[in-house]
């Protein structure tokens, strides 16, 4: 057997069709027939091999939605159900982390589509016990990316106790910080949006935030000094840190889910003055992406896409590339 997908031979090349044999499927493994992928901007970070983690013959794609076609004896899934993959493929199941619910932190954790063919694909095999049934009441197109952007930004929410009330604010508005908004809305925060683009202001009232402030702008920052519990940094750009840390209450936090160049440069006294704290959120864990499907599924809330035909990836890409989407780009089969 062969699955067709479509691959970057090298690094930085246009991705061609591409033909491979898949693994044996193995006992606790699924092969899911791939309805929808999402395309992430770590896909390109993989094609031009920016982190120097790729290999090649590379089949990007981990925002992958489709129906289970095969599952191995000890799968919990069955045939025909809808399901999700992610970024992460596996983990050793036996560290510390992994033993307390956090297998997104496992040291020896594997990716979806880094050293294995992702989802750019009309089939994939992975480890079952990282593929999540779908609840039927997400759309497939609009959910894909929920399984990669979706959860980056809804595991740092629950895990710093966002709640009915709590004033937080959300730097970008893109992939990540459009689908940010649409939770803290359901979880009913007070959301401010910080944008550097004039012309998304509609958008963010749209999406659920209740203001918004310019993400460049000292002055608009520094008009919300002291009122915020909890900002979320989806863009990795060099901010004015500083200014940003002002505009948090006391013990309010400052979390990354982009990643910004070069060094952070905070003065000690701003995190000692306020008990003010930052910290990075890796991904999410198995659980923390079940509670984000079904939430999601509860409070109708899915990405705001476009949609290509997966024969069409290398345009779709460069539209990821020019930041002509909004808010998320989702290739079809």
């Amino acid at each position: 057997m062969t699955f067709s997908a479509f691959a970057a031979l090298a690094t930085k090349q246009a991705l061609v069709p591409f033909v491979y044999e898949p693994a044996p499927l193995a006992a606790a493994d699924v092969e899911v027939e791939i309805s929808h992928c999402g395309i992430c901007h770590s896909d390109l970070h993989l094609i031009d091999d920016d982190w120097s983690s790729s290999s090649y013959p590379l089949v990007p794609g981990h925002e992958i939605v489709g129906r289970v076609v095969a599952a191995g004896d000890d799968c919990m899934l069955a045939v025909g159900q809808r399901v999700g993959i992610g970024w992460q493929r596996s983990a050793c199941l036996e560290c510390e982390p992994c033993r307390a619910g956090h297998e997104n932190l496992c040291a020896t954790q594997q990716a979806t589509c880094v050293g294995h063919m992702g989802g750019f694909a009309r089939r994939i095999r992975t480890d079952g016990r990282f593929v999540f049934a779908l609840p039927e009441a997400l759309d497939a197109a609009a959910a894909a990316p929920l399984l990669c952007a979706g959860v980056t930004v809804f595991a740092p929410l629950r895990r710093w106790g966002i709640v009915n009330g709590s004033r937080v604010g959300v730097i970008g508005l893109g992939g990540l910080g459009h689908l940010a908004l649409r939770f803290l809305r359901a979880m009913g925060a007070h959301v401010t949006a910080f944008t550097s683009s004039p012309d998304k202001r509609d958008d963010a009232l749209r999406l659920g935030a209740d203001a918004v402030a310019s993400s460049v702008s000292p002055r608009e920052i520094r008009g919300l000094k002291n009122q915020l519990d909890f900002l979320l940094c989806t863009v990795p750009a060099r901010l004015d840190w500083v200014t940003y840390l002002q505009a948090l209450k006391p013990n309010g936090v400052l979390c990354l889910v982009g990643a910004p160049p070069g060094l952070l440069q905070i003065p000690a006294a701003q995190l000692l003055t306020g008990q003010r704290a930052i910290c990075g959120s890796d991904i999410g864990s198995p659980a923390a992406i079940r509670e984000m499907l079904a939430f999601a599924a509860e409070h109708a809330i899915g990405a705001q896409v476009e949609t290509a035909p997966m024969s069409e990836v290398n345009a779709a890409l460069q539209r990821v590339r020019d930041n002509r989407v909004r808010y998320r780009m989702v290739l079809t089969n």
